[in-house]
């Protein structure tokens, strides 16, 4: 039995939707492909998708077109919705505040949803230190404010990355990003003062331990930026886009041990990772660490867009009053949908429906692994699973078969999403609201399309 005990059918946000997989026309269907038509002549061409449908509602585990086509949801947004789309409490909480008002901006006119939700954050996030929370819009704009207080607070210019990293598409956080494509060609030149370093990839990394891959990288570290020059290490507790690289153990905790040894501040990028999305409130508790910054977005607010810097009190009391904030950072209604969406985890069981989840991904893709060589890994936290397909004889990646992979599987009613450098890696993001029929089916299909 898990946590969802009738989950056939949810809530959202108007009648019932029935969770299951439906396909009334080919995807796209007709209605679908009028939206995308009106898309090509008004949306600019920069601007992709990679499902070819015109969503009118979603909910649970599925999304439904408007041809009537209902697709099992293992993207949920990019790990947004972890609560599910139109969850009742967010929806009940927004509409409540938008009777209210909708916008004073907090660094004119405060209001107590701001501040609610950072005392949450304060709360939930790793460490009992006393710390502070400010509130953005995007994954992006926390990346750069929290290096913007790294940096006053260190008084040093200099930040470190690693491979196959993700963190935005700002001109700062592109600098931080690694993936050239589609991320950063021809929007250079970049930021200044950002090195890269090598992370631990446990598949490809020939049995490297943990601590020595981060030996290897404070080496390089002290070789070509200097301690004292540099006021920050960035990276993700579990990759994302990179390709749900889970360092090895011991990885993450060098590193944190020689920031901290040479006073340098230690942010954790937690935008996919965080809230209950790899069966820990944050990726970070899987390894005892404690960021000194913490950075948060997607998963907070059910669907609306806000994203928070946590961490230290004396580093986030560093900048100067006005050094941070922005218009819409900690609208109201985000707020009211950030509480609501914490409730939601904290009281509904989502941490542990999370690693129930996971075991559910582990024993169908071991399952498939096992009649499949192509599937050359599986790893990945909680609802947060990835597969990296590669040739069989030589470990090189196949993201030829990985794209044709997403895009059958699309077309027979998932949605799945790639990622990883090479292109050769399916990630596994389900709402933690799908029941463990839908996860199956969905997991099923991804198996028949391999079998083809």
């Amino acid at each position: 039995m898990t946590l969802i005990d009738e989950p056939r059918a949810v809530h959202a946000g108007g009648p019932t939707l029935p969770q299951e997989r439906r396909l009334v026309t080919a995807i796209p269907g007709p209605e679908s492909e009028r939206l995308l038509a009106r898309k090509a002549s008004a949306v600019a061409a920069g601007v992709g998708h990679t499902v070819p449908v015109a969503v009118v509602a979603a909910g649970g585990g599925v999304v439904v077109d408007a041809d009537g086509n209902s697709l099992i949801d293992l993207g949920s947004g990019i790990a947004v919705t972890g609560v599910g789309n139109s969850n009742p409490r967010v929806t009940a909480a927004v509409a409540a505040q938008l009777e209210s008002f909708t916008h004073t901006c907090f660094t004119i006119a405060p209001y107590e949803g701001y501040v609610a939700v950072a005392e949450a954050l304060n709360r939930l996030t790793p460490g009992d230190h006393e710390k502070r929370s400010a509130l953005f819009n995007s994954g992006a704009e926390a990346v750069e404010n929290a290096i913007k207080i790294a940096r006053h607070h260190t008084r040093r210019s200099a930040v470190v990355a690693f491979d196959h990293a993700y963190h935005g598409r700002t001109n700062l956080t592109m600098a931080l990003t690694a993936k050239n494509i589609p991320y950063k060609s021809g929007f250079g030149p970049f930021a200044p003062d950002v090195y890269r370093m090598p992370l631990s990839y446990p598949f490809r990394d020939g049995g490297l331990t943990g601590a020595d891959a981060a030996a290897r990288a404070i080496s390089q570290i002290e070789k070509q930026v200097g301690a004292e020059n540099l006021a920050a290490i960035i990276i993700e507790p579990i990759q994302g886009e990179g390709g749900f690289i889970v360092p090895a153990e011991g990885f993450l905790a060098g590193l944190v041990d020689w920031a901290r040894a040479n006073d340098v501040v230690f942010i954790a990028d937690e935008v996919q990772t965080g809230f209950a999305r790899t069966g820990a409130m944050f990726a970070s508790e899987h390894e005892g660490i404690v960021p000194d910054l913490i950075v948060t977005a997607k998963g907070i607010a059910g669907g609306l867009p806000l994203s928070a810097v946590t961490g230290r009190a004396d580093i986030m009391d560093s900048a100067h009053v006005g050094g941070l904030g922005g218009t819409y950072g900690g609208n109201p209604l985000a707020c009211a949908a950030a509480l609501a969406t914490i409730e939601a985890y904290e009281e509904d069981g989502l941490v542990e429906r999370a690693r129930e989840i996971e075991a559910v991904l582990y024993r169908e893709l071991g399952s498939l692994q096992a009649r499949d060589a192509r599937i050359g890994d599986i790893r990945g936290r909680g609802a947060m699973v990835a597969i990296e397909l590669v040739d069989p004889e030589t470990g090189v990646p196949d993201a030829g078969l990985t794209a044709r992979v997403a895009r059958e599987s699309i077309a027979r009613g998932v949605i799945v999403l790639t990622c990883g450098t090479y292109g050769n890696v399916i990630r596994f993001l389900p709402p933690l609201t799908i029941d463990d029929d839908l996860l199956v089916e969905a997991l099923g299909v991804i198996g028949d399309v391999l079998a083809a």
